[in-house]
């Protein structure tokens, strides 16, 4: 049975590797490695997470199966794009699934939580990054009423990425 929760401190070791784990699955592929290398290890250490659990402007929730961590997501609520002219915009700011998981429903079950925990958070719109060359990931945020608004920059490394930002009406 899948069960999601908020993280908590004790949780940061396994959701960095989670983390790390999930990115390198999505992207080593298509990216440099001294670039992924430079990122994992800039954004996914233990330490980091225990800050992100603990800072009120995010909420980091997990999908447990087993006592395991299998997915993750976070939502973000400090700062916006200049594209998002919401009074209280959430972002969800990660979203990933183990892919020993994928087909499973899991992401669509944390997508809504995210929907559901943002709206408790008095969200008048949310919105996210997504990268231009994922178009899995594109599809699946259209399919929850995500459209393109504008764009930024992510930042892989050295390497500057173009993110579609996606907006949805809460």
């Amino acid at each position: 049975m899948v069960f999601i929760r908020q993280a908590i401190v004790s949780d940061a070791s396994d959701l960095a590797r989670l983390q790390e784990q999930t990115f390198r699955d999505t992207f080593a592929a298509t990216n440099d490695a001294a670039d992924m290398a430079l990122h994992c290890r800039t954004h996914y250490s233990p330490a980091l997470q225990a800050e992100e659990i603990s800072n009120p402007a995010l909420l980091t929730l997990v999908c447990v199966v087993d006592n395991v961590l299998c997915a993750f997501a976070q939502l973000r609520t400090d700062a916006a794009p200049d594209c998002i002219t919401a009074a209280r915009p959430v972002e969800i700011q990660r979203l990933y699934v183990d892919k020993a998981w994928h087909g499973q429903g899991l992401a669509q079950q944390l997508m809504e939580r995210c929907i559901a925990e943002a709206l408790l958070l008095g969200a008048d719109q949310i919105w996210l990054g997504v990268w231009e060359k994922n178009p899995r990931a594109i599809r699946f945020y259209q399919k929850f009423g995500f459209a393109t608004v504008g764009e930024h920059i992510f930042m892989v490394g050295n390497d500057a990425q173009r993110d579609l930002i996606m907006l949805r009406c809460a």
